[in-house]
């Protein structure tokens, strides 16, 4: 049984180690700032910071464990697809979900709830949301 038992835990090892020659959820650069939206007020802009920038512009911090797959993965599409849909650091492309942004924080679904246990500076208080949403609605019209 002792001997079951450690073959298990030596595939698990090595599947886990063998996992992280994969090279996607690596490429964790931050292309640059070229332009961001005319903030209404520098609380919209601190508020968007601490709850959206991290997916939503080009200035993502990469903690570490980003660099830790399978983890990695899901943060690097996460960032990818944020950046895709929403990107604060590229206000001179069109984006497609600017009109959605807020409405999107008054529903509950952003900042995303897997995001907010390892980021609690994302996590608003219902003033903060409120905030959050208003300025949102007055700055990416």
């Amino acid at each position: 049984m002792l001997r079951i038992i450690v073959i298990i835990v030596a595939i698990v090892v090595g599947g886990f180690l063998l996992i992280q020659l994969i090279p996607y959820g690596h490429n964790h650069t931050n292309p640059p700032v070229i332009q961001e939206p005319q903030w209404d007020s520098p609380q919209t802009r601190e508020l968007a910071v601490r709850a959206c920038f991290d997916c939503h512009s080009n200035e993502s911090s990469w903690p570490i464990y980003s660099n830790i797959a399978p983890i990695s993965w899901l943060v690097q599409h996460d960032v990818e697809d944020g950046r895709r849909s929403l990107n604060f650091s590229e206000w001179n492309k069109p984006q497609r979900e600017a009109r959605n942004a807020g409405r999107e924080v008054l529903r509950g679904e952003m900042p995303d709830p897997k995001y907010l246990p390892l980021h609690p500076q994302a996590r608003l208080t219902d003033a903060e949301k409120q905030a959050l949403i208003q300025g949102l609605n007055n700055s990416l019209r």
